[in-house]
């Protein structure tokens, strides 16, 4: 297994809404950045796992573990962010489920 993606986690923990400024304020912040291995989700896996076929879902696996708080990821240069729906944890590696959105 090669892990040659960049995989971008970021947290939007500080972004809050203002009544003096009436809109959000705030923006996400870059977390860690880490090499990964992401491979797309197959819709037999997608219906066993979920229960329904979920589009654009990918499976991305990481060499330890995941940070603490993070509301996204972002997967290699493309602005597509992807949220988690589950994930396990092995001894060796940690997978992550995401899904766009």
């Amino acid at each position: 297994m090669r892990l040659d993606t960049v995989v971008k986690f970021y947290s939007e923990t500080e972004r809050h809404y203002d009544p003096k400024a009436h809109g959000y304020v705030g923006g996400a912040v870059l977390v860690a950045t880490v090499m990964a291995n992401v491979t797309e989700l197959g819709t037999n896996r997608s219906m066993e796992l979920l229960g329904s076929y979920t589009a654009n879902s990918k499976v991305v696996r990481l060499v330890g573990s995941v940070p603490e708080q993070w509301s996204y990821l972002v997967i290699g240069d493309i602005d597509k962010k992807y949220r988690l729906q589950t994930s396990r944890k092995t001894q060796k590696m940690t997978s992550l489920l995401v899904g766009e959105g």
